[in-house]
């Protein structure tokens, strides 16, 4: 059997396959857990708030809500990151979804609209760590020639996950919201089969022992090697998550809101909301694998720009002008397959960074991100908010449209400053230390 470590190898290796395979899994229930808020966000934080779901409270709080829990993403990113660096990927990734499954879970309990806030945060913290330590487990152990595809499949877990989600709210549509924060206690069962079965990758334990001198932190991402290649992914990253956080939990609230102004029973609103999700992450899928194959043949950057910059077309033309709930639907797949871009930076960010800030240099720049995405996603919602005092309404896609436009200079910066992962070879000077070797 061949090495994992030989370029040419063809056929896959058990540390390869449970490796892959723990990575696929731990996304898959990041992203039922993410998106099982999103499914009853408004209902629900109306019911805490013991208001209707069209008052403007709760389209606020709800929005803190989510503000919050991408806050803890970009926190989690940088905090397990910074901890899978010292020690180990696989012990690493078992932390993120024990923390996770376990604060999802306890979402059931809130009874005030900040205990959710709460949760919400502390599970976002395992949610952004898992991405960095799962990205660098696989960038560490498969060869490059199988990145594209393994950036597809490996975002089409987290897209699994949303359908699990949206299944979880049909199975339980008419139960009380709370009740689907229970299933997100599911994953904690999958930490027990990767600390018995996923080994340590040998290029981290490698790294390690041959590192001479203080191991390098947060701080060498800003160094002169590395400070370039960290502002810019920033800056995409924090241009692309804030527009498309705005539609992941903004296009909900979009569509019941239209459904509630027609008169539409509950249940068929909640339907609406699931048929929405189920639209957007089909065409993620697809989206996928275009994008794996798109950038086999132009590079990563490339890719990147032109997903962003059609993501941008599709809100304008989505959101651009008032359209009933059917009209909207029609655009969903698109603006999916648009998120193709997101599953690139997956294969794309790791290796811009040295083997023993691989999980901190990934985590921090792309969950850095996120905390403009938060921040986004709360004055994005003002905008939802038409009118003053009593005769405010709420127009969700204002703030659809307005986020949107951020996609065309995330596109512009990803097209003319990103690095090219394929193509780094600055770095500092091994002879020196070791341990920031970027490996090829």
């Amino acid at each position: 059997m061949s090495s994992p470590a030989s370029p040419q190898s063809a056929r896959v290796t058990p540390q390869q396959f449970k490796s892959g395979l723990a990575a696929w899994l731990g996304w898959m229930f990041d992203g039922l857990d993410m998106h099982l808020y999103t499914l009853v966000a408004l209902p629900f934080v109306a019911e805490l708030l013991r208001v209707s779901p069209s008052a403007q409270e709760a389209s606020t709080k709800a929005s803190l809500i989510q503000g919050a829990f991408l806050f803890g993403w970009a926190m989690g990113g940088a905090v397990f990151g910074r901890i899978g660096d010292l020690i180990g990927r696989s012990r690493t990734l078992t932390l993120t979804i024990l923390t996770y499954a376990a604060f999802t879970g306890l979402s059931f309990f809130a009874h005030e609209w900040w205990h959710l806030l709460i949760f919400r945060f502390l599970a976002a913290l395992g949610i952004g760590g898992e991405w960095a330590v799962g990205a660098s487990l696989l960038a560490e152990t498969w060869p490059s020639r199988w990145r594209p595809w393994l950036a597809a499949v490996l975002q089409t877990a987290v897209n699994t996950g949303v359908l699990l989600a949206c299944f979880s709210g049909y199975v339980l549509a008419g139960a009380p919201y709370r009740a689907i924060f229970l299933v997100g206690v599911l994953p904690a069962l999958l930490t027990l089969w990767i600390r018995r079965a996923v080994p340590e990758p040998e290029i981290w334990a490698t790294a390690r022992e041959e590192g001479k001198g203080p191991r390098p932190g947060l701080r060498a991402l800003f160094g002169p090697e590395l400070r370039r290649t960290t502002v810019i992914v920033i800056t995409v990253c924090a241009l692309g998550l804030t527009a498309h956080w705005a539609l992941m939990f903004w296009h909900s609230a979009h569509l019941r809101t239209m459904a509630r102004d027609a008169g539409w029973p509950k249940e068929r609103v909640d339907v609406l909301a699931n048929h929405a999700l189920y639209l957007l992450t089909i065409g993620a899928i697809i989206g996928n694998f275009l994008a794996g194959w798109i950038a086999r043949y132009i590079g990563y950057r490339r890719a990147i720009a032109g997903f962003f910059a059609a993501y941008f077309i599709f809100m304008m033309a989505a959101y651009g002008v008032v359209r009933d709930a059917n009209a909207v639907l029609f655009w969903l797949p698109f603006l999916g397959a648009a998120q193709g871009a997101f599953a690139l930076f997956t294969m794309c960010l790791p290796p811009l960074f040295p083997t023993l800030l691989r999980t901190t240099g990934a985590g921090f720049c792309y969950n850095a991100g996120r905390v403009f995405a938060a921040a986004g996603t709360v004055v994005f919602g003002l905008f939802a908010q038409v009118g003053s005092g009593a005769g405010a309404i709420c127009d969700h896609r204002l703030a659809l449209l307005y986020a949107g436009t951020l996609f065309l200079p995330a596109a512009l910066v990803a097209w003319f400053w990103l690095p090219e992962c394929d193509d780094v070879h600055a770095v500092p000077d091994v002879s020196v230390n070791p341990a920031l070797a970027v490996p090829e």
